[in-house]
This record gives C-alpha cells, structure tokens and sequence, in this order.
C-alpha cells in the first residue's frame, strides 16, 4: 500500500464553485487575453465559462447522489478529497474517476480540472521510482505538497507541452533553448527555470503549474527533465491565453456558458524552492513520467469525451424529434444515432476495461492498462470527426442555415420564421431552433473546431497511441499461439503475458462495482440546482 500515511483526519474544506471563483481572487497572475490585461480572472466576462466549467467540479461534489464517484478518500491521509486531486489505488477507484469525469463533462462539454489528477498520479509514481534509482526524496517532497493540495482544494494546471521550436532537433540542439523548459540555474535553496509551454488548458483561472518534461530526454539534455509547482502568479511567469468558450455571443447556446481556455505560458528566470521541484535532471524518470502521465491522461480524456458525447447523442435525439421524423419508421435515422451511440460507447468500453485490468505500482496506486486506455484515446481522436458527422446527418442542414437568435426577437420576423421554421405541430418552434443553435455551437462554430482538435491531439498525436499501442501489446504471443498451432514451437522464456480477455494476471483482476444503481441516476444539471 501506499508508504508515508498520516493518520485519519477530519474531511477537508471541500469547495464549491463560488468558492473557487473567489479562491481566484488571492492569486495576481499576469494574464493578457486577445492582447489585454486581465486586472482579475475571476471577473473578466471573457474566462467566465472555463471557470464555471471548473466550478461544475467542485458543486458536484457536494451532490449527495453523485459523492460516491466524486470524492474518495485518500489512502496517505486518511481525509475524503476530491476525485479530480485523488491518487488511484484500485480499479474501482479508476472506474469511479472514468465516471466522474464523464458525468462532469456532459455538463460543461470539457470540465479541464481531470488533468490536475492525471498529471499528481504520473508524479506520484515517477518520484517513487526516483526516490528508488537515485536516493532522493523527491516522494516525500511530493507526498507533502499533494495533501497541501488536497486540504485546500486546489486546481492545477497542467504545463507539459513545450513549445518545442524546430522539432527535428532535440532539446539541447535548439538555436533557442528557451523553445523548451529547462533549467537554467542551480541554487542551494532551489532551482531557476526558463523556457515556454504553449498549451496550458485552463491556464488563467489555475491556482498553480505543475511543470512537467513532454518527451523522452538524453543525458545531454538532462537540464530539460524538470518536473516541479509553480503558482500562477510567481514572479517571472506571463500567461497569454485566447477566452474561454463563446461567451457573449447570443447563438452560443452552450459555450457562452462553458468553454475553456488555452494559453502559452511563458517562464522568465523562476525561481522554485526545493520542496517544490519533483525532478531536476532525471532524464531517464523524466521520461518514465511523460509515459506515465499519458497513460492516464488518455485513460481520462476517454470519459471526457464520452461526455460530450453524451450531449450529442441527447441533441440528436431531440433534434429527430422536432423534425417530425420517427426513428421506428425511419431506419436511416436509426441506424444514424445507433452508430453515435457505438462510437461513444465503444471508446468508453476501453476505459472500463483499461479501469478493470490495471497494473499496481510499487509505491501503491495504479496504472490503468496502457493498450486499453491507447485504444479508447486512439478511437475517440479519429472518431470525433464520425460523431460530428453523425450529428450532422440526423439533424439537417438547419444547424448552419438557420438565422441568429437576434431574429428571434425581431417584431418583422419573428412570427414568419416561427410559422415556417417549425417542425411537428406539438413542438413549439422556439424549441427547435434551440435545439438547431445547441448543435451548432457543439459542431459547426470555432468552439466545435476547438472541441476536435483537442480531442485529435489533446494527451498527445494519434501517432504517439498508436506507438505505445504497438509497444505494449503482446504480439510475440500471438504469433507464439499461431506457431504453436502449426506445430512449430516456441520456447515460453521471456514470453509476455498478455492481459487482454481470456488472459488475465496471474492474481486475478478486481471487478470494479458500480457507484449507485443506474436507475436512481437523475439529470446532473437539475441535480446540481436542487
């Protein structure tokens, strides 16, 4: 089990969202967003919906139906934490995260804080076998600063992604070295660091950065393997970031009020103390962290986008409705929704089962299976452009044709275009053409760009999964099967044993219970508003 536990306290100040919208408020980050300063995130109309989507993480966690799967209890200390700051321990425990993180993002479309979990678990393994290789007590620095983190309820930002410069050199060969986080200085008291992040999900509104490396590092390059907090507001760090969502705009149905934004991060000479720095040049842990990280962070993008998923399936189904169209008498549209529903659910299959045949780390939590967890990302990344599609298809082409809601309220128009754009008579055309602006935004708008881009590259390239796919899945055993049926033989020495169905571990896989029965769910959003 886990090492280094403190006794049982009392539940920590758990958060709400208007809790978390005036936490914001302690912090004077340096933000510009579309050329301005931001003189308060927690005020500027322009963040508003990456910070409610946040918020839907901390309100739900107060929902007595939906605690089971949104707050655990922390093995290290004892106290109920929130699921997006928890460190895995079983497979239950993975499954409950798959389900947390769908629930909150068929809410807000992209909830954001689930990398501030991803991104403490890599952590957490990646200084245990730090700790073990080199005699350091990057664990312990680690262990301290994640109940820290716990007990305040804190958000944090994920800074992975460097910006990279001319991507056919390495880190160390690059004409400027500041393309890449590194270190630049090395003090008793801590290290400074330099460099640039480009893509920092939900970067204005964080409470701190987790730096981390985005790539395997040689020993040239071991300045570059720098994992470690900085808080949003230290001295040296800009943020420069594009608005949250849609918000403002009136056909924005869904991202005027959730949405988030990315920023490019730029670190000047910071300076981070050492009980705040988790690597400093451990090139080849460094780059057991990127795996790691990305290993969990596709296992969670799967329920993320399930999510969303959701929602399209829903506005689907709706929009079938409002066309007059009966989807018993109308195979075509069937057929439509029927392969939504088997891409969503097909990608999130891979999540349960990568929940259900998890590995143990040594220090121990758990891995969630790599090939399962490559496989959903790798079918979601590619098939959000199907879902689009599919979408598309069962609603009609009065998602793009359809006038601005402005006209909605235009004295000369507004009763002609309810008269004519309507669909079936018991259906009030102000209805469908909601439903038609819901879509639209989720699909056609630059939000819905945005939403298939992060899902193509978000938790790494199409590329990247397919890659570790190919590493980690046990060809030599089944070309071991097949020779072995044409009587050739093989010797078992060195064999991997596969753990795909049919051939579990040797210990036996935990089955993960459901967190409430599926018949007393309730709709999340009218939930969370009583």
């Amino acid at each position: 089990m886990f090492k280094n536990k403190r006794k049982p306290g009392s539940m920590p100040m758990l958060m709400t969202a208007a809790d978390y919208r005036e936490s914001l408020r302690r912090y004077s980050p340096k933000v510009f967003v579309n050329g301005d300063a931001v003189t308060s995130v927690a005020d500027d109309p322009r963040l508003a919906p990456g910070i409610n989507a946040i918020g839907v993480t901390y309100d739900f966690a107060h929902v007595p139906q939906h605690q089971a799967i949104m707050t655990a209890r922390q093995a290290t200390s004892g106290k109920i934490v929130n699921r997006m700051a928890h460190i895995d321990e079983t497979s239950t425990d993975l499954l409950y995260k798959l389900e947390a993180v769908r629930l909150v993002c068929k809410v807000s479309g992209c909830a954001q804080r689930y990398l501030t979990h991803d991104a403490m678990n890599g952590i957490f393994q990646a200084t245990g076998r730090t700790d073990d290789a080199h005699g350091t007590d990057y664990s312990q620095r680690f262990l301290n600063y994640m109940h820290r983190v716990q007990d305040e309820d804190l958000t944090l930002g994920v800074a992975m992604t460097d910006a990279k410069g001319d991507r056919s050199k390495r880190p160390g060969l690059q004409t400027n070295p500041d393309t890449y986080v590194h270190i630049a200085e090395r003090r008793p008291d801590g290290i400074v660091i330099r460099g640039t992040k480009a893509i920092v999900t939900g970067a204005p509104y964080m409470h701190e950065f987790l730096v981390m490396p985005c790539r395997t590092h040689v020993k040239e390059d071991a300045d570059f393997a720098v994992c470690c907090a900085v808080p949003v507001d230290a001295p040296g760090v800009t943020i420069v970031a594009r608005p949250a969502g849609r918000p403002g705009e009136a056909a924005a149905k869904f991202s005027s009020k959730y949405g988030q934004s990315t920023g490019v991060v730029i670190f000047d000479n910071v300076f981070v103390p050492h009980d705040r720095v988790f690597l400093a040049g451990e090139y080849e842990e460094g780059g057991f962290l990127t795996t790691s990280y990305a290993t969990h962070h596709r296992h969670t993008c799967i329920g993320a986008r399930a999510g969303f998923g959701d929602l399209l399936i829903g506005a689907g189904a709706l929009m079938t409705q409002a066309n007059g169209l009966d989807t018993e008498r109308h195979g075509h549209i069937r057929d439509a929704m029927v392969e939504l529903i088997t891409i969503t659910e097909g990608f999130f299959a891979c999540g349960v089962a990568a929940s259900v045949y998890c590995t143990k780390d040594p220090g121990g939590s758990v891995m969630p299976d790599a090939v399962f967890s490559n496989i959903g990302k790798l079918l979601l990344a590619t098939k959000i452009y199907d879902m689009h599609r599919l979408a598309h298809y069962v609603s009609g082409g009065l998602i793009v044709a359809l006038p601005g809601p402005e006209e909605d309220h235009n004295p000369e128009t507004q009763a002609l275009l309810s008269a004519v754009l309507g669909g079936r008579p018991d259906i009030p055309a102000e209805q469908r053409l909601e439903v038609s602006r819901l879509i639209e935004d989720l699909t056609v708008s630059h939000q819905a760009g945005w939403y298939s881009v992060i899902s193509l590259h978000g938790g790494g390239s199409p590329e990247a999964m397919k890659r570790e796919i190919w590493r980690n899945y046990p060809v030599m055993e089944k070309m071991e099967l097949v020779e072995n049926l044409l009587d050739r033989g093989v010797s078992a020495d060195g064999r991997r044993i596969s753990r795909q169905p049919g051939r579990c571990c040797a210990t036996g896989c935990e089955v993960p219970s459901l967190p409430f029965p599926v018949s007393e769910t309730k709709d999340p959003v009218q939930t969370a508003a009583e």
